[in-house]
């Protein structure tokens, strides 16, 4: 049963005064920090560079391992590995797990240099690539290409011992989800394996000859033991440092359920992952519970980052099974091909000040499990002071199905490059995901612009719907209830801040179907979103106190029943009764997405869009003209945690606006 609002309230000023509000979840329980401190029984010291390291050690910081995989073969319960600085060219299998919370077993940096585990190897023997056809049987083939200089390698058989990316497709185990009609597959079917040239990737191609028009490149022959490649200058190989992968995680157990284990400071880099499901990371809990992995840094994983769900959904059901429990703190995710964090059927976890960049450069999205972090039937959780930026076709942050009671609070959604929506919240019926205090900017949508209908003259105005072409969304609940999204910036979406559709007949058991209702859309700040705000799909939602800035005509809209209405302010509280604390204004905001600040303008005027006068008084042009609204309780706290005890506040993720100064929007806590 949903908790009402003022429920919520007497939950929330129940709370310690000292206690932090963000932890508050929707359902007004705190979030269980579960955590404890650790009390070691043994240390065992890992130091590939020590001149007397070797395996046969036992252990001490005079006489170090030589493997971190024999340290997991000897660490109990109550064991902490010290690894320290240097480049570790294995997977880390631990042998065994912790007995409890307070008894984990931990891997941690020595803070000595940089702990660098890699699934890569350095390729050393090269030779000049020979007997293939640059030319592609044509008489019109560019003359760049003969002074294109192709190498190959032959792999080392010893470096590929029980798996070999080169060998294996990206998509192998589930594709049942796949819509061929719309999906170009040549990513989805080339190779696992990565190839490194000074720690830079270069890019695959699908045949050998478009390697004369792609500098910077590789081509896989089919039995997957030759790889042809060319350096971005057409240079000799052997004056650079070549990687090529090898194995398929970092640090991953090599039997399930393993729990309560700890993973700090490591950089974990080149996984030759595949495509999820599985889900598999280059750090992997595989199906384990109680894992805390804090101030990693993954670092190109060809499919996933990190794993800390049930894998897939073929495994059997197992009754009382925990999965999740995990806490993935202060980390930073490169480059993960389809996805950052993947966490299928996990509940209670904590993932809170990381750095989530450039995830979905495979460009498989429509492998429907690609975003920065994807989870699905997620319970009991929060999700905070994160970043997310320059995710490439595929959602920040998607939940799918079946996610209840989480919370969504200060974190920054950056750069979707195009990307259809920043959070896609599917098939979520039952309990609320509550999406407070964070700051939205530029979802650029992902959308074909060729299939735009013309709509010459006049003859748009007459449409009873909208075409659905154009995307671009801060927030797309898609057959799901009770979303509450309160006190967020929402700055530059391509088409709106909230969109929904009710998925009426995605109908699971003797469950129901969507209804998109029960939406609370409060004290929002919207920015220049070019087609509307807010695209409500039924009127049976709610949204008050929101500032709209910057905005086109029609940008409030209910769909659907057909005919859909766009309207502007006054029509919204005239018709529906919403936002009647709603303002308009116009600010010049800019944001530094490399930077992480902010700054707010003023401006002078408002601009004209018609030969009429603007009516007087309509728009907000100075802070201090800005209203405050009353607070909502389930998110009394600010975009930093900070929290007022005032009835009152301004809409969006700030309690004080400060105009013309540059201000740091990094919510991370490092």
């Amino acid at each position: 049963m949903i908790l009402t609002h003022f429920l919520f309230v007497a939950v929330v000023m129940g709370i310690k005064m000292n206690q932090d509000i963000t932890l508050c979840l929707p359902n007004g329980s705190s979030f269980n920090l579960w955590e404890k401190a650790q009390k070691y029984d043994r240390e065992i010291h890992v130091n590939g560079n020590h001149p007397a390291a070797a395996d046969v050690n036992d252990g001490t910081l005079e006489h170090p391992l030589k493997t971190i995989n024999v340290a997991a073969s000897l660490a109990k319960p109550g064991t902490r590995v010290w690894i320290h600085g240097g480049v570790y060219r294995e997977c880390v299998h631990p042998a065994r797990g912790g007995s409890g919370i307070d008894r984990m077993i931990s891997y941690e940096a020595y803070g000595d240099g940089e702990v660098l585990i890699k699934a890569s190897y350095q390729a050393k023997h090269f030779k000049q690539s020979e007997g293939w056809n640059l030319n592609r049987f044509s008489a019109d083939w560019k003359s760049t290409q003969v002074n294109a200089r192709i190498w190959e390698v032959k792999l080392d058989p010893d470096e590929f011992r029980g798996y070999n990316p080169f060998c294996a497709v990206n998509i192998l185990h589930d594709r049942l989800f796949i819509e061929y009609d719309k999906t170009d597959m040549t990513t989805y079917l080339n190779r696992r394996g990565m190839v490194f040239c000074d720690g830079k990737p270069l890019y695959q191609v699908a045949l050998y000859n478009q390697l004369g028009d792609h500098p910077g490149s590789y081509w896989v022959e089919a039995n997957g033991q030759t790889v042809h490649f060319r350096l971005e200058e057409d240079e000799d190989p052997a004056v650079h440092n070549i990687e090529l992968t090898c194995r398929e995680q970092c640090f991953a157990p090599e039997v399930p359920f393993l729990s309560y284990i700890k993973v700090k400071g490591l950089t974990c880099a080149h996984a030759a992952t595949g495509a999820p499901v599985p889900q598999r990371g280059a750090i992997s809990c595989y199906r384990g519970h109680h894992w805390i992995i804090e101030d990693c840094t993954i670092d190109w994983a060809n499919g996933v980052g990190i794993d800390i769900g049930n894998e897939c959904w073929h495994h059997s059901y197992i009754e009382d099974q925990i999965i999740g429990s995990t806490v993935i703190r202060r980390c930073k995710i490169f480059n993960a091909g389809v996805c950052g964090i993947a966490g299928l059927f996990a509940k209670d976890l904590l993932i809170e000040d990381n750095l989530i960049q450039g995830t979905g450069w495979q460009k498989m999205e429509l492998s429907w499990e690609a975003g920065g972090i994807k989870v699905h039937n997620c319970t009991d959780s929060l999700i905070r002071r994160n970043i997310f930026t320059k995710t490439i076709r595929a959602d920040h942050l998607w939940m799918d199905v079946g996610n209840e009671n989480n919370r969504i609070t200060q974190n920054l959604f950056l750069d979707g490059m195009n990307q259809r929506e920043a959070i896609f919240i599917e098939c979520s019926r039952d309990g609320v995901n509550l999406i407070d205090n964070n700051i939205f900017w530029n979802i650029e949508g992902r959308f074909d612009s060729a299939a735009i209908p013309k709509e010459p003259g006049s003859s748009g105005w007459y449409k009873m719907e909208e075409n659905g072409v154009v995307n671009g969304y801060a927030v797309y609940g898609e057959g799901t209830d009770h979303i509450h999204i309160v006190n967020n910036f929402i700055g530059k979406c391509k088409s709106a801040g909230y969109y929904a559709k009710t998925v009426a007949f995605r109908i699971t058991g003797d469950k129901r179907g969507g209804t998109s209702r029960d939406t609370k859309i409060w004290n929002n700040i919207f920015y220049d979103c070019k087609e509307a705000a807010i695209k409500m799909p039924t009127e049976h939602n709610e949204s008050e106190g929101n500032l709209f800035l910057n905005m086109p005509g029609g940008y409030l809209r209910i769909l659907y029943p057909a005919p859909a209405v766009c309207l502007d302010l006054k029509a919204w509280q005239e018709f529906y009764g919403f936002d009647m604390e709603g303002q308009e204004g116009y600010f010049d905001i800019k944001v530094d997405t490399d930077n992480f600040t902010m700054e707010i303008g003023e401006i002078k005027g408002v601009p004209r869009f018609s030969p009429r006068a603007v009516e007087k008084d309509r728009y907000i042009l100075k802070t201090e003209e800005i209203d405050k609204v009353k607070v909502r309780s389930m998110a009394a706290n600010d975009f930093y945690g900070s929290t007022d005890t005032a009835e009152l506040r301004f809409p969006g993720p700030f309690l004080r606006l400060t105009v013309n100064r540059v201000i740091s929007i990094d919510p991370r806590k490092l």
